[in-house]
């Protein structure tokens, strides 16, 4: 049964590539980085809208879905009060109020796994009140997308909510999958990133590194460090293709800031912009950015679309679109 979405904060369309797998039609998006809209576009045929806090709720479409990748703001909680409130001032509060305006049946949102610790607890706390407040029964989980066939350690929190109407008093957010996968797995072959070999002089390889496998002849699904370059602070750290990629993100310094850095074919390099759609689950067939660093910038701020798929999956066994 085909069904209507909204994507706030769209990104570059992480949430849009998987509710599109379930016949989910996308009717607003939004995302004020003009670099972020190009590439949307380009993919979805949607330019988004800019700057959602000038955009009024009742001149956004109806919808049966509402997906955000806000984010993470601390929250003024001077009352208390915990709800609706408490938000004014932070991007949620654009969030809640075309939530409370439209009552979708279905509210999806990420943000980052300190999400649950900032501001001493609070910011989750405003969040799940308000929710609450707007009729909602919400459920959230960290999870890793490491343990859902993606070689890339990515911590996340998902939020999910359902319009209290629906009676989905609960929900189980889907368990760890065995799908053994390694980095090396989702490279591009050596004479497609020429350009992104390091020759250093500082290289420190840990000797007589071995990687143990399990009884199945499984690597360890997750970094494997092997060395570092210069004193091993952040972008400098160096990983095995044999095991999986540390987070990508938008920012940080270092020789291999944004990927890190890992040994392929016993050559040292970061990770391509194609390498980096690949273990965040976007498709070869979707068109990235001509500027390199802005797609390293959208895919460190990406939702990694195969964790999504595996919620989507559970959620619809609630058959809330029927509801």
């Amino acid at each position: 049964m085909k069904f209507k979405f909204i994507d706030l904060f769209a990104g570059i369309g992480g949430f849009h590539l998987a509710l599109n797998k379930l016949n989910g039609e996308c009717v607003f998006a939004s995302e004020w980085d003009k670099e972020c809209q190009k590439v949307y576009e380009k993919n979805f045929q949607i330019k988004p809208f800019g700057d959602i806090t000038k955009i009024e709720e009742k001149n956004i479409p109806k919808h049966d879905v509402l997906c955000a990748g806000f984010p993470c703001q601390a929250f003024s909680v001077s009352g208390k009060r915990l709800g609706f409130k408490d938000t004014r001032g932070t991007l949620f509060f654009d969030v809640a109020r075309i939530i409370k305006y439209h009552q979708p049946k279905l509210i999806l949102l990420e943000n980052v796994k300190n999400f649950l610790t900032h501001d001493n607890g609070n910011t989750i706390s405003v969040v799940k009140k308000t929710l609450e407040e707007l009729n909602y029964n919400v459920f959230y989980k960290v999870l890793n997308s490491s343990n859902f066939g993606i070689p890339q350690k990515r911590e996340r929190i998902y939020i999910v909510a359902f319009n209290k109407k629906l009676k989905i008093n609960e929900f189980e957010f889907p368990s760890n999958q065995n799908i053994f996968v390694s980095l090396k797995d989702y490279l591009l072959p050596d004479n497609l990133t020429k350009e992104l070999v390091l020759n250093r002089d500082d290289v420190q390889l840990k000797k007589d590194k071995k990687i143990q496998k399990d009884i199945f002849g499984n690597y360890p699904q997750k970094p494997i460090r092997l060395g570092q370059v210069n004193k091993g602070g952040q972008g400098e750290r160096i990983y095995s293709i044999n095991g999986h990629a540390v987070s990508l993100t938008a920012y940080g310094g270092g020789i291999g800031s944004k990927t890190g850095l890992y040994l392929v074919n016993n050559k040292l390099r970061k990770l391509s912009p194609r390498e980096c759609a690949r273990i965040t689950g976007f498709p070869d067939n979707f068109s990235l950015s001509e500027n390199k660093n802005h797609s390293y910038k959208q895919f460190g701020n990406s939702v990694v679309v195969n964790v999504l798929d595996f919620i989507l999956k559970e959620i619809m066994k609630t058959n809330f679109i029927s509801r």
